[in-house]
């Protein structure tokens, strides 16, 4: 649709999401905008002359040419105060509970909900006072946001100077004036609980840090094969059906990290309600307390506006900054980046961009390393050590991992967990494949792992690999002539394997002891896999033939004991090993 007459910053062309406007000489770059007598919310993405290029992140659908367009005089912003952990927010904050209280179960264009409530009251505690000297990122006061966690009222990048006046400790609401500091070129400062910053602007920190802690999950295949540390980036691709879903809720129920923020980025509908559904239910295995009070969620599903999907992402990851500055370790789900993707396809498409391959745009790279490198392990403006760890699904068609998204992910991840459906049309869950799959982390965590679980550890894992290496090559060699060819020490490389597969890498999600197992029990499964196997070894050798192995039910017995070893009773793995030691023993 084309202009029929110019005005000063009015509508001239709408193409779908993609709005032009003339009349724009004094707009910015990335400045938020107002678009139609609706007021639907943009973002200038492109200025040429005083004609702006806006994506909106509205439905656009009875726009007109003419309508005026209107500066906000502000980049796309998130608003930061207490209020945002257990809430759900759509791609660009807008809170959703609210938006459905006010209008319904659908969302209409252009509505306006206050987020934070400007009414609510904060019981706030002062930890400055009048005469402290105050530098950015100073924490000088904080609130209880949820049970579980205490929100750190900070001095905003860019303000220094010194504390003029301090109200008493008290209830206030997020615009109340808690202190007025006093700044170095004579203005006075009126500090609130609430802080606005740009989401495509990495919010600043001292120092970028080595990755040494691990995300502790409870996931056997993630915790002891491929860890990822506090800090770092991960992606999960597989084809539909694989489980990245699935796998990410594993990970954001049972993960150590502080505070969860989940970015349902283009996925379906139902699996934001699933989330929404499970989360209250769900205790936090740490504090007793529900997974909600520690979890932010963004939902921006498939058939909600398409730009507003590709500002989801730094919605999410700017909100896990801004706790991550208070000190806390913050994980993020992004499910998943390839609907991501696909909109900045669509966005690209209709800006008449020259597309790369597959139709993305060229720079989808430069995108997902900007969105990549802001996980880290940082030193705060304060001084306190934070981190965001990243986990992004990525849902290549047809499973082809060659595709550009995949391929681009790499480049930017240490972590890289790929769900094979061979595995989960087997009702092998987590589908993660342990032949493809790495994590570049293993080096740097294994200090960690030798002083907090048992300095065997490491050693056990790549024992534990190999034995799963040689049992794929002696599988393509038993489809070519059959088991019985093989000798006695080859089939029991065989059965080890497959009691590594079904009874330490397959884990129940649903089961109420296999869902969530802590690495002391990870580190004493594989100790009795092992045992089993070297013991095994010997007696074979010996000449005892494998059949006689196998009926004694010691493989079946360590399949199961996953489920049959409570995670607090560490004396039955000494049982168990008593009883294969005693049984091998009798041969």
């Amino acid at each position: 649709m084309d202009s029929i007459g110019a005005g000063k910053s009015q509508i001239s062309r709408i193409n779908g999401p993609v709005v032009k406007a003339r009349g724009t000489s004094g707009m910015k770059m990335h400045e938020t905008v107002l678009v139609g007598d609706k007021n639907l919310i943009g973002e200038v993405i492109s200025l040429d002359k005083d004609i702006a290029t806006i994506q909106v992140y509205e439905v656009t659908t009875g726009l007109t040419v003419g309508e005026p367009v209107k500066p906000t005089g502000k980049p796309l912003s998130v608003r930061l105060a207490p209020g945002i952990i257990g809430n759900i927010f759509d791609g660009i904050e807008r809170p959703l509970r609210n938006i459905g209280e006010k209008s319904g179960a659908f969302i209409p264009r252009g509505v306006e909900v206050e987020f934070p409530n400007a009414d609510e009251k904060w019981p706030v505690h002062m930890l400055a006072k009048p005469g402290d000297n105050v530098t950015e990122g100073m924490i000088v006061a904080e609130t209880q946001e949820t049970p579980l966690i205490k929100f750190k009222i900070m001095v905003p990048p860019g303000i220094n100077g010194k504390i003029v006046s301090v109200k008493p400790d008290g209830d206030y609401t997020v615009n109340d004036t808690l202190m007025e500091i006093s700044t170095p070129g004579g203005g006075v400062y009126c500090l609130t609980m609430l802080q606005e910053w740009p989401v495509r602007k990495p919010r600043p920190c001292l120092e970028r840090m080595v990755v040494t802690e691990p995300l502790v999950t409870g996931q056997r295949v993630v915790d002891t094969f491929f860890p990822i540390g506090k800090g770092g980036a991960a992606a999960i691709p597989g084809s539909f059906g694989t489980g990245k879903t699935m796998t990410q809720h594993q990970l954001a129920k049972w993960s150590d990290a502080d505070i969860i923020v989940y970015i349902g980025c283009g996925e379906r509908g139902n699996e934001m309600t699933e989330v929404l559904e499970d989360f209250p239910k769900l205790i936090d295995p740490k504090s007793g307390r529900p997974l909600m009070e520690r979890t932010v969620l963004i939902a921006n599903t498939s058939n909600m506006p398409v730009a507003a999907r590709e500002a989801s992402i730094y919605t999410g990851v700017t909100l896990a900054e801004f706790y991550r500055d208070m000190g806390y370790n913050v994980a993020i789900m992004a499910d998943s980046t390839s609907r991501w993707a696909e909109a900045l396809r669509e966005i690209s498409g209709r800006l008449e961009e020259m597309p790369a391959e597959e139709g993305f745009p060229a720079y989808l790279s430069s995108r997902l390393s900007e969105f990549y490198e802001r996980a880290g392990k940082v030193r705060n403006l304060n001084n306190t050590t934070g981190s965001i760890t990243i986990i992004g699904a990525v849902s290549p068609q047809g499973g082809d991992f060659s595709e550009p998204v995949t391929q681009n992910t790499r480049r930017y991840i240490r972590c890289f967990w790929e769900l094979d459906r061979q595995l989960a049309y087997a009702r092998h869950y987590p589908a993660i494949n342990w032949l493809s799959s790495y994590s570049e982390y293993v080096d740097t965590l294994e200090k960690w792992y030798d002083e907090n679980v048992d300095p065997r550890f490491m050693d056990y894992r790549s024992r534990l690999l190999k034995i799963l290496q040689e049992e794929s090559k002696l599988t393509e060699i038993v489809k070519l002539i059959g088991s019985d060819m093989l000798p006695d020490d080859q089939k029991l490389v065989l059965e080890t394997g497959k009691a590594i597969r079904l009874g330490f890498l397959q884990q129940g999600a649903f089961h109420p002891v296999d869902t969530y197992v802590p690495l002391q029990k990870q580190f004493m499964m594989m100790e009795v896999i092992l045992m089993l196997y070297e013991r095994a070894y010997e007696i074979i050798r010996r000449g005892v033939p494998i059949a006689q192995i196998k009926n004694t039910g010691l493989f079946d017995e360590i399949i199961k004991m996953k489920y049959n070893i409570k995670n607090d009773e560490p004396e039955r793995f000494e049982e168990l090993k008593k009883r294969i030691a005693d049984s091998l023993n009798g041969l």
